[in-house]
């Protein structure tokens, strides 16, 4: 028998080599250039058309699906219905699609010669090789993590409050706004911050539906892709950015879960509807 040292021993060796394989190679990219020269090598042309592109995507994707992606989640959320669960399973399709595979049933649908790619070219709408087709890109593999997470956050909601606040007078889009939302803002912003870091590191359904042109559709993971060969200092400094970002939205996302469950512990009753 193994005994309680030898065993605890194992454990150990088994979560430092975890923890060195995963942490070595982000301790190895802020290494390879001096921190001092990040600043000016984030300087660089390609890199601020990148950030401007990602920016201008990013903000677009995020604003249609927490639009659209709110309601939805709380119809899926809210209602019983035959197919829901179907429903859910498309919702969650994306997450486990490969990138590449993400960009090319974007083509097949809005292509030429795809599902409806020919109608919207008859109407002299193109979107494959455009800005709009990287908003399409980021929308289509971050949208998924909101809205399965907004799906959790609107669930977790006391219904006895829903109740009370309709038993109050509410209208259902009044409790809505005024009890729902409220209750599950923490949730929601924590779907919202896991879809905003997918989004910002797409690459597979972007450079596929998208293209990689500079200025036009080239975003910052595909400028790293970009400057592999151009400028390795460079692809190295958009890479410190990036996990710089990265570890940003882990913490704010952490901040938010904790945040989470101290509101369920001291949910308020709808006073004011």
């Amino acid at each position: 028998m193994i005994g309680r040292a030898a065993f605890d021993g194992l454990l150990a060796l088994c979560a430092g080599i975890v923890l060195a394989f995963l942490a070595l190679p982000v301790v190895a990219l802020f290494t390879q250039v001096p921190l001092v020269r990040v600043p000016h090598l984030l300087g660089e042309p390609a890199v601020r058309q990148a950030l401007l592109v990602t920016a201008r995507t990013t903000a677009i994707a995020n604003a249609l699906f927490l639009v659209i992606g709110t309601p939805a989640a709380y119809l899926l959320a809210t209602r019983r219905f035959r197919g829901r669960s179907l429903l859910i399973t498309i919702v969650e399709l994306p997450l486990v699609l490969p990138p590449a595979v993400a960009g090319i049933a974007l083509l097949a649908a809005a292509g030429r010669g795809g599902l409806f790619g020919d109608a919207l070219a008859n109407a002299g709408i193109v979107l494959p090789f455009s800005q709009w087709a990287v908003v399409l890109a980021v929308t289509f593999v971050a949208s998924p993590f909101y809205v399965r997470q907004a799906i959790g956050a609107f669930e977790a909601v006391d219904g006895r409050l829903i109740d009370a606040a309709r038993t109050l007078g509410a209208s259902p889009a009044r409790t809505f706004a005024r009890v729902s939302l409220p209750l599950a803002a923490s949730g929601l912003a924590t779907g919202w911050v896991l879809a905003f870091a997918r989004g910002v590191g797409e690459f597979g359904a972007t450079i596929v539906f998208a293209g990689n042109v500079r200025g036009q559709t080239q975003t910052l993971t595909l400028a790293i892709y970009d400057q592999l060969e151009g400028n390795f200092d460079v692809a190295i400094a958009l890479g410190i950015m990036l996990v710089a970002l990265s570890a940003g939205v882990l913490l704010a996302s952490k901040l938010l879960a904790a945040r989470r469950g101290s509101v369920r512990r001291a949910a308020p009753a709808p006073a004011a509807v």
